[in-house]
């Protein structure tokens, strides 16, 4: 499926459960990579997770990353294995400087999200403020959105950090957001693609909404607890919405 191709399962937002989510919104959180981007469209996160492999195989560590976590080739789960058994370790600072690296090469082939920019720019047309709390490093997002010319619509941008336990679902960097921009988080909106963004926005008692773009995000969301009506295959119903508010 493509990113825009809605899920074949009917149970996602109506427009008029879109309408009440959104109407009292005056912030927005975006994750970035699946609502705002596809970062690793180009320089797949598996590639990434060969690489980090090999590179602990070359520094003879590889003890520090067991069979399971390789196979799931999943960078950021493993970095977060490594941080959680060896905290405040140099390996640790190097390791998450390492995959720093790796998503700033990622950005020059990332994909758009479809209706993304749209969405932002409506959202940012309605006076709503937007911020971005990620997993991803703080660096890659912003250069992510510098070359896409959104910079300016996201003053407030928290990432990935050498402390790898305040990753989503810890709320950490969405906190760190609210905080910056004074909300409450009955006013906010975290949209995300992931389970990890609902647990942090439920911890944090922040609204939700779940980019489920494909059948296995769907289900994983459903899985989470989220319900249909907090759910869109597609940013397109958001952007229909936000542009009945104008």
């Amino acid at each position: 499926m493509t990113p825009d191709t809605p899920a074949t399962e009917p149970e996602t937002a109506s427009a008029d459960d879109l309408r009440k989510l959104i109407s009292p919104v005056r912030y927005v959180l975006w994750d970035l990579d699946g609502p705002i981007c596809q970062l690793f469209a180009g320089y797949s996160a598996p590639k990434i997770a060969n690489r980090l492999v090999s590179s602990l195989e070359q520094d003879k560590q590889l003890e520090l990353l067991p069979m399971a976590e390789r196979l799931r080739k999943d960078p950021h789960a493993m970095l977060a294995g490594i941080g959680q058994r060896h905290p405040d370790t140099d390996q640790v600072v190097k390791l998450e400087e390492w995959l720093t690296g790796e998503e700033l090469k990622a950005v020059g082939s990332a994909r758009d999200t479809p209706h993304a920019e749209d969405v932002i720019r409506a959202w940012a047309g309605l006076g709503v403020q937007l911020a971005v709390s990620t997993n991803n490093s703080a660096r890659a997002a912003t250069a992510y959105l510098a070359a896409k010319g959104l910079d300016g619509f996201f003053p407030h941008v928290y990432g990935r950090t050498r402390d790898l336990h305040l990753m989503k679902p810890d709320p950490h960097s969405l906190l760190l957001a609210l905080d910056a921009m004074d909300a409450e988080p009955s006013e906010a909106l975290m949209l995300g693609d992931a389970p990890t963004d609902y647990e942090a926005a439920r911890t944090a008692g922040i609204p939700f909404l779940g980019y489920a773009c494909d059948l296995p995000k769907v289900r994983a969301f459903r899985r989470a607890g989220v319900e249909p009506s907090r759910m869109v295959p597609s940013l397109k119903e958001v952007w229909d919405v936000l542009r009945s508010q104008g």
